[in-house]
């Protein structure tokens, strides 16, 4: 009979919290003796975790505001490498939370703890050195993307590529009708999702562009309906002042952004996580972004990726439109998406390969490398 098996977690963030439950159950059903220790949040925890302090202590984002927790931050992790190196897990999993896993795991390796870190950094599009760091750190890294693990084969770190479980959890096929009627949109008719983001900024920064495009849209095609997904009452409140002096038939909903992607037949979307959704759910779309002109200047020299956008780094060539700064404008929104409305079938097609490529059984895949790392067949 085995041992049990201690498995050591750290999220640091509410996806993480996500990502780290799927996985604690895929073990689970691999391996019914094993525990948990760490780091997690209320999912993670009501499957048995034993975290050592809050994860939200963790969910901290920008630089200002992570300068003003630094002292914390660092107490908190020099105690965590200590407890964990007491304990002595069969291995450590830190899921994302680069920066506060990465040095982590540094120091438990050197002290005989295999690690592994779950959903790479971009390491691929900039500051790509920090690929040593993650050699040293990491006895194995598990990716969500297949180009993220090309690259760690060509700089020699142990990788497994395990797909992402939104594709795992997303429909093959998303039932369009079923989703107007609950947004109570009209069963036919155009309809495009407007999507410029979840944060004030980048509201701030596309939401009046992404009004004035769907105004142009209209003009072209009068009976073209809108729906946007506000992602938290903030945005919301943000959004209605864009709206106020506008006359469009846009349909505001509160979250719910993947009811409006199966509702939708295009999609203008801000670059992000949301364009991965966007593409599993199969919408055509054209991808916008913009930044202070000094962030811009700054990522041009930096960046070494060609792309932005997830879709066209899955597929390794411009499949979907990019239109950055100067060049996001209302009237170049509004042309891609009048001609995606009408010929959207080549990007939907290779949405389609895509998504049956990162459809893998993400969590089970992820366990199964875990476990053939602590217990070699």
């Amino acid at each position: 009979m085995s041992r049990p098996l201690t498995v050591a977690l750290v999220a640091g963030e509410a996806s993480g919290d996500i990502l780290g439950s799927g996985l604690m159950e895929a073990l689970k059903a691999l391996r019914p003796d094993v525990r948990f220790i760490g780091i997690g949040g209320p999912r993670m925890e009501a499957l048995g975790m034993q975290s050592y302090f809050s994860q939200e202590r963790l969910a901290v984002m920008g630089i200002v505001e992570v300068l003003g927790r630094l002292p914390e931050l660092l107490a908190r992790r020099k105690r965590l490498v200590q407890t964990l190196l007491d304990a002595q897990p069969d291995v450590f999993i830190g899921i994302d939370a680069p920066d506060f896993n990465l040095d982590l795991a540094m120091k438990l390796r050197r002290g005989g703890i295999r690690t592994v870190h779950y959903v790479s950094p971009s390491v691929w599009a900039w500051r790509q050195k920090r690929v040593l760091k993650i050699r040293d750190a990491c006895d194995l890294m598990l990716t969500l993307f297949p180009f993220e693990a090309q690259f760690y084969e060509a700089h020699q770190v142990p990788v497994r590529f395990v797909g992402h479980p939104l594709a795992d959890t997303i429909p093959l096929e998303a039932d369009r009708e079923a989703a107007r009627a609950a947004l109570g949109l009209p069963p036919a008719g155009p309809v495009v999702a407007l999507m410029p983001g979840s944060r004030a900024g980048e509201v701030g920064r596309l939401g009046g562009s992404f009004l004035a495009a769907a105004e142009r849209l209209r003009s072209m095609r009068p009976g073209v309906r809108f729906v946007l997904p506000c992602a938290s009452a903030q945005r919301r409140e943000q959004i209605e002042q864009l709206l106020a002096n506008r006359d469009l038939p846009v349909t505001l909903i509160d979250g719910r952004s993947h009811d409006a992607l199966a509702a939708c037949d295009a999609v203008l979307i801000a670059s992000g996580t949301a364009t991965l959704e966007a593409l599993l759910y199969k919408r055509p779309m054209v991808v916008a972004y913009r930044v202070a002109p000094l962030t811009f200047q700054i990522l041009k020299r930096m960046v070494k990726s060609p792309y932005i956008s997830l879709p066209n780094l899955l597929a390794q060539r411009p499949l979907v439109p990019e239109l950055l700064q100067d060049e996001a404008t209302p009237e170049a929104m509004a042309q891609q998406i009048a001609s995606l409305l009408d010929s959207g079938q080549a990007q939907t097609e290779r949405f389609d390969a895509i998504h049956r490529t990162l459809r893998r059984d993400a969590s089970r895949q992820a366990a199964d490398a875990v476990l053939q790392l602590v217990e070699p067949r």
